[in-house]
C-alpha cells in the first residue's frame, strides 16, 4: 500500500482566500475520489501576531496594512463572496467587521490535530468569522466551536494557559517561517513542493495526480 500524500496547510483562521484555497483543494480531491489517499495537516500563521485582544475595524485594518480605498475592500470582497457561494462557504462582510487576534485559535487546532479533529475545527472557526459574525479570539466562541465538532472544551480552553502549548505554536510558527512561508495559504505536499494562494481546483488536480498516481 502507497504511502498517503501528507498535506500541510499553513494559513490563519481569518484568511479568506485560505478558506477559498481549502475549498478547492477539497474539491479537487472529491473529484479525483482520492480522500483516502490524502492526510491534511493545519500549520499556525498569524497574519497579524501583532493584532490587540480587542481587534480592529476591517475596512480599516486593510487600508492601514495595504493601503487599499473603501471602494477596493468592497470589490474585492464581493469578488470573494461570489467565488465563497460557488464552493459551499458563506462570506458575510459586514461595516462593522472587526480583525481579530487568532492565536488562541491556533493553540486549539494543536489540540484538535490529537483527535483527528482539526480540519472540521478549522472550518468551524473560519464559519464563526466570515459567516457568522463572530469574535474567533473570544473564549466563549472558542468554547462553542470545540464543542460543535465534539471536541472536550474543558481540557482544549486549559491549553489556552499552558505556556508549554503556546510555545510549541510559537515555535512551529518560526519554523515554518524559517522555511520561507510568507504568505497564506500555503500548501505543501510531502515537504517536498509547495503552491501559494488559492489556486484554481483544475491545478490542485494536476498537482494531486502527479503525486498521488
Amino acid at each position: 500500500m502507497k504511502d498517503k500524500l501528507k498535506i500541510d496547510i499553513v494559513s490563519d483562521v481569518v484568511c479568506p482566500w485560505c478558506a477559498i484555497g481549502y475549498k478547492r483543494l477539497e474539491k479537487a480531491i472529491a473529484e479525483l475520489g482520492i480522500q483516502d489517499q490524502v492526510e491534511i495537516e493545519w500549520q499556525p500563521f498569524e497574519l497579524n501576531p501583532g493584532m490587540p485582544p480587542e481587534g480592529q475595524n476591517v475596512t480599516e485594518h486593510i487600508s492601514e496594512k495595504y493601503g487599499s480605498t473603501i471602494e477596493q475592500q468592497q470589490a474585492s470582497q464581493q469578488n470573494m463572496t461570489d467565488i465563497g457561494e460557488e464552493l459551499g462557504f458563506k462570506f458575510d462582510y459586514f461595516d462593522e467587521m472587526r480583525m481579530a487576534n487568532t492565536f488562541d485559535a491556533h493553540v486549539l487546532l494543536e489540540y484538535a490535530k490529537d483527535f483527528d479533529k482539526q480540519t472540521e475545527l478549522k472550518l468551524r472557526l473560519m464559519t464563526s468569522f466570515f459567516s457568522e459574525r463572530k469574535d474567533v479570539s473570544d473564549r466563549s466562541i472558542l468554547k462553542e466551536a470545540l464543542l460543535a465538532v465534539g471536541l472536550n472544551a474543558e481540557e482544549a480552553l486549559a491549553k489556552l494557559d499552558s505556556d508549554e502549548a503556546r510555545y510549541e505554536v510559537r515555535t512551529k510558527q518560526g519554523q515554518w517561517k524559517n522555511m520561507g512561508v510568507n504568505s497564506v495559504p500555503t500548501i505543501v505536499f510531502n515537504m517536498k513542493s509547495a503552491i501559494t494562494g488559492a489556486q484554481p481546483v483544475a491545478t490542485f488536480k494536476q498537482v494531486l495526480t502527479e503525486l498521488t498516481i
